[in-house]
């Protein structure tokens, strides 16, 4: 039972990041650069920082916990995330070529595997006493597989409707639709986004050990991240400020409200998946398999739900049947992706 209820936390995040770039459309008269930040600030520090402070105990202080964590976890933590932002930046400007359902698929189905793999093999690397791949089991290594499988029949899906819409229908349900770009850059994203969850396995013992609760103890790690990648993309952001001439758009006083409303409606629910992911393997601890593949289940279930937001705002409207039947059977899969590996365990 508690395992059905990890897997549904978990479910629940994914939904809400999926849902993330909605209130997007509601923000007014900034460029991309200028809320992407804004929004930023909300999803990768205030946020982060306040879920963080849940794993301190009476008596300590988020602070204190860094200064005596290991150096090198810390910083290496910080690291990935700086990295994991660069996937950030493209992260955003595949959903710009290839709409939130297509391009959430490829760019977090490249991340899903990539950071369930790359985390126990750096660590290997770095730390051979810790045995890290020996978590990457049969049952893990099919679990990921799977997830690609069903991520490749939706990108296949994605190429059906490449091919089978006009360029007025393909602008008409995502504006700058350009599926050569937008799958370069997808891949790109994927890459670097699989950082995110090396980041945490690097700091996964920043925590007060038996002190923290075990459903808030990756959520300093988290926030180390988070800062992380809030760096590389403040340093991106406000230098397209400068390229572009749109420091304007923070004294846009009549916006401000709107604006700042709907960037922490947009962070709060990009934060979501990672508060739930911290949660939900709080009642995974039983199933070693699961706890490994948290993360790529997690990147699983964000690809269906932004699928759905993808049917529901017509990015795939005016596709074939055989397109839709494609895609459907994608998801499908990636359903089953979550729970084939603890039947296989």
């Amino acid at each position: 039972m508690e395992i059905i209820i990890g897997l549904l936390i978990i479910a629940i995040g994914a939904f809400c990041q999926s849902s993330c770039y909605v209130p997007i459309n509601k923000i007014k008269d900034w460029s991309w650069e200028s809320y992407w930040i804004v929004q930023g600030v909300f999803a990768w520090l205030v946020l982060p920082f306040l879920g963080a402070l849940l794993a301190v105990p009476a008596g300590e202080s988020i602070f204190g916990l860094f200064a005596q964590a290991n150096p090198f976890n810390l910083w290496m933590t910080i690291l990935f995330g700086l990295l994991w932002g660069v996937g950030g930046l493209t992260f955003g400007l595949s959903m710009r070529y290839l709409g939130v359902a297509l391009g959430q698929s490829i760019a977090l189905g490249t991340c899903a595997g990539l950071g369930t793999i790359m985390g126990p093999v750096l660590l290997n690397i770095f730390f051979p006493e810790l045995n890290a791949l020996d978590s990457l089991t049969f049952a893990v290594i099919t679990g990921v597989i799977v997830t690609l499988l069903g991520i490749a029949i939706i990108g296949v899906a994605g190429k059906m409707k490449s091919d089978g819409l006009s360029e007025e229908e393909k602008t008409a349900a995502v504006k700058d639709f350009n599926f050569p770009k937008g799958l370069t850059i997808a891949l790109l994203a994927g890459f670097m986004s699989g950082c995110f969850n090396v980041g945490l396995e690097f700091g996964k013992d920043i925590n007060f050990g038996e002190l923290t609760d075990p459903m808030f103890s990756t959520l300093p790690a988290t926030f180390l991240v988070t800062f992380g990648g809030f760096i590389s993309n403040a340093i991106y952001c406000f230098y397209q400020n400068q390229k572009n001439g749109t420091w304007s758009d923070y004294k846009k006083g009549n916006v401000w409200g709107n604006n700042a409303l709907f960037c922490l409606l947009a962070g709060g629910l990009w934060y979501s998946q990672f508060f739930g992911l911290s949660l939900g393997k709080g009642f995974l601890t039983s199933s070693p398999t699961l706890l490994t593949l948290s993360f790529c289940i997690l990147m699983a279930l964000n690809v269906t739900f932004s699928n759905v937001w993808g049917i529901i705002l017509k990015e795939w409207k005016g596709c074939s049947n055989k397109t839709i039947t494609v895609l459907l059977i994608g998801i499908i899969v990636l359903i089953v992706s979550c729970f084939l590996p603890q039947l296989l365990a």
